[in-house]
């Protein structure tokens, strides 16, 4: 029997493959570092976003353990049906402590937390306003809500503040990246506060990229947006944290709101007690983590001086983890991309739909965990092969 439907997607597939837009899965072992394990050989990494090398860390390893012992492995139900555990509640507040934000609400992944707080605050009357390249959780939040939805051009406040004035909204949302994950540049948290006290807007940011490395691992928020009602913070725990989840730190009175009406917080099983327990001991190594920001910041020079005179492809302006290598054409990014992997190190090519049509690349992520010596062997490489 024929099966049209099908055959529409095989076509949709094949047509990703023709385009070198097709995605695959390589198979890892072992555990997180700067060499993995996969597809059965050794490859030194560049595509992680553990910034700290926290995710295999002894001390989050042994709260693992521990933790396993104390409370096992499931949480049983959801939040609101069978209670908040401990550990999520003693997370919370250290985490809400930590950000200097009044009081913080734990999820199970940065996109749950994304659609949960863009769809809690913003409905059919109101308006969100977001950068053109922040992460599409925030895209696809925005979109759920029902409200109207404007874009501005990166980092372009000028048609910002003119689409704030011609808003005729009851409730205005800024949505913006702090850190934004595809070119690695920051936005201008100040700037956009002065906009959104100027409208009367929220202002959520998006820190999945800065927290634990940007302010003392605070993350990106100045200390003006610390202490604004207005802003409301969310930080990604698998990165830069090691573990897993995502918390959101605001007022008080915006985090009993989510806990009312977050559809992803409220309608979800919690996620286990034992990561909870994980990202209490993470809390306390990012805090006591200057010498590891001090490596990583050691890492992110080395490879911009190393990868000044590349002849070929465009070293993205970053001061962060992340270094974007602009190659343009899929078919090269792919080529460059396999040629690393032939001398044993693991870059992704980055093409579209995560990043505008043409501006396919490399994008490098460095660690804490990364060597001087792994450094230079990357930028001798990539002088070889781009």
């Amino acid at each position: 029997m024929s099966h049209p439907a099908l055959a529409r997607l095989q076509q949709g597939l094949a047509a990703a493959r023709a385009e070198h837009l097709e995605r695959h899965r390589p198979l890892r072992d072992g555990m997180q570092g700067a060499a993995l394990e996969v597809d059965g050989e050794t490859l030194l990494a560049f595509c992680s976003n553990d910034y700290l090398g926290l995710a295999a860390d002894p001390a989050l390893v042994a709260a693992a353990r521990a933790a396993l012992d104390a409370c096992g492995v499931g949480a049983g139900a959801a939040h609101l049906v069978s209670g908040q555990h401990r550990y999520h509640h003693d997370f919370e507040t250290a985490f809400a402590r930590f950000v200097g934000k009044p009081a913080a609400l734990l999820f199970s992944s940065g996109y749950q937390a994304n659609l949960g707080v863009i769809t809690a605050l913003a409905g059919r009357r109101s308006e969100v306003f977001a950068d053109r390249l922040n992460h599409a959780s925030l895209i696809d939040g925005a979109q759920l809500s029902g409200a109207a939805f404007t874009r501005y051009r990166h980092l372009d406040l000028a048609q910002l503040e003119g689409q704030l004035a011609a808003s005729k909204a009851a409730d205005k949302l800024i949505v913006s990246d702090l850190v934004f994950s595809m070119d690695g540049d920051i936005a201008p948290v100040d700037a956009l506060l002065d906009l959104a006290e100027r409208h009367d807007a929220w202002l959520y940011l998006d820190d999945a990229h800065g927290f634990g490395v940007l302010g003392n691992g605070r993350g990106g928020l100045t200390d003006r947006a610390r202490a604004s009602d207005r802003v409301v913070y969310l930080a990604t725990l698998g990165k830069a944290a090691g573990v897993a989840g995502a918390a959101v730190a605001a007022h008080a009175d915006l985090i009993a709101w989510l806990v009312q009406t977050a559809r992803p917080y409220v309608y979800t099983t919690a996620s286990p007690p034992l990561l909870a327990a994980c990202l209490i001991e993470s809390l306390r190594q990012i805090e006591a983590g200057d010498e590891r920001r001090a490596r990583l910041h050691a890492r992110i020079a080395q490879l911009r001086a190393g990868l000044a005179t590349l002849p070929r492809g465009t070293l993205m302006d970053s001061t962060t983890a992340i270094q974007p290598l602009l190659i343009g054409a899929n078919a090269e990014a792919l080529r460059v991309a396999q040629a690393l992997r032939a001398r044993g190190l693991w870059v992704p090519a980055i093409r579209p739909p995560t990043v505008p049509t043409g501006t396919a690349r490399l994008r490098i992520t460095l660690s804490a965990a990364h060597s001087e010596a792994d450094v230079a062997r990357l930028v001798e490489a990539l002088h070889a092969v781009v």
